[in-house]
């Protein structure tokens, strides 16, 4: 149907015509919604990165830094207690109260833990045992027990057999003890990977039979005390990217560092490294690749770190690098 307005014929909008306009409206809608959409993103995106590089950066300063500072445990430990392609322990007076703390930077997914129990006897040839469980909260990649004796051990017959659920790993003390040392000595470390499989182990002592109850230090009249030191690796699910630091501070009398009460804060999430994080090498600048000859020829290590918030989309990885000296394990040249 025609219309005149003002002596003009004038035509409507039919209905496709409108249709049109709609769905024209809708798609330039869209693209504008989408277009901010994804502007929005890239912004959280870049901004997330940034943060995330920022963080790393402060713990990689902070890291270094302490690392520089390091020195002997308050209970004479070495300054450096592991050195691992993604884990390592050292000893550093990092709050500055003049008592060194136990330091712990690691990444991925492996955590590294121990205790301490502790047992004795009063009897000729006696046994002693202690046990640990409920010790693991992931899944066991290795683990180790450190076992001293302190008694009546001065000369060969005058041992101690050392047994894992029931099962021998080896004597103690058979050479190089002496009576009622006052100390703990013959120290000897066993693999018990096997045996802490399931988060339950036990340790037994067991004196041969000329060991005598006369010795007087800590305990009075005791034949044999034995101290076990159960270390182990377990994986921990969901930390695979985390770059964490455990600190334990010194407790005394006597001086030890119980991991239990380490105090674990994440530096950063998003570590994507393939490459180890810590590198470690010696007065010569030489590489050290072998274990332990980390620990004690050490002068110099790097930290590597590679920052990516998503991996899956641009910009790469971001990296970050530092050398670092440890100023008590100089050489003089």
């Amino acid at each position: 149907m025609l219309k005149y307005l003002n002596g003009k014929m004038n035509k409507g909008f039919t209905f496709v015509e409108t249709l049109t306009a709609i769905v024209v409206f809708v798609l330039i809608t869209a693209a504008l919604f989408a277009g901010i959409t994804a502007l929005f993103r890239n912004y959280r995106y870049s901004w997330q990165m940034s943060a995330a590089i920022e963080e790393a950066r402060r713990g990689l300063d902070t890291m270094t830094r302490e690392i520089r500072e390091a020195g002997p445990g308050e209970d004479g430990s070495y300054p450096i207690e592991k050195a691992g392609d993604n884990e390592f322990i050292f000893y550093s007076d990092i709050d500055r109260d003049g008592e060194a703390e136990r330091v712990r930077y690691f990444v991925g997914s492996t955590d590294s833990k121990s205790q301490t129990k502790e047992c004795v006897t009063y009897f000729k040839g006696g046994v002693c045992s202690v046990s640990f469980s409920d010790f693991l909260t992931g899944v066991l990649k290795s683990a180790e027990v450190k076992v001293s004796v302190e008694g009546d051990f001065g000369w060969s017959r005058e041992y101690a057999e050392i047994f894992a659920d029931g099962q021998s790993l080896g004597n103690i003390c058979k050479t190089g003890c002496w009576d009622c040392a006052g100390s703990w000595q013959g120290t000897v470390t066993f693999d018990v990977s096997e045996q802490a499989a399931d988060g339950v182990i036990d340790f037994t002592a067991d004196a041969s039979t000329p060991v005598d109850p006369f010795c007087d230090w800590v305990e009075q009249n005791h034949s044999m005390k034995v101290k076990f030191e159960l270390s182990w690796t377990e994986e921990i699910p969901g930390a695979e990217n985390e770059l964490r630091k455990g600190v334990i501070e010194p407790t005394s009398p006597p001086v030890e560092y119980p991991s239990r009460q380490e105090k674990i804060s994440i530096l950063s999430s998003y570590v994507r490294n393939i490459s180890p994080i810590f590198e470690y090498y010696d007065a010569s600048g030489n590489k050290i690749e072998s274990y332990p000859a980390r620990l004690s020829d050490t002068k110099l290590m790097r930290v590597f770190l590679k920052i990516n918030v998503d991996p899956n989309r641009a910009p790469q990885d971001f990296e970050l690098e530092s050398y670092v000296q440890p100023r008590n394990l100089k050489e003089e040249y």
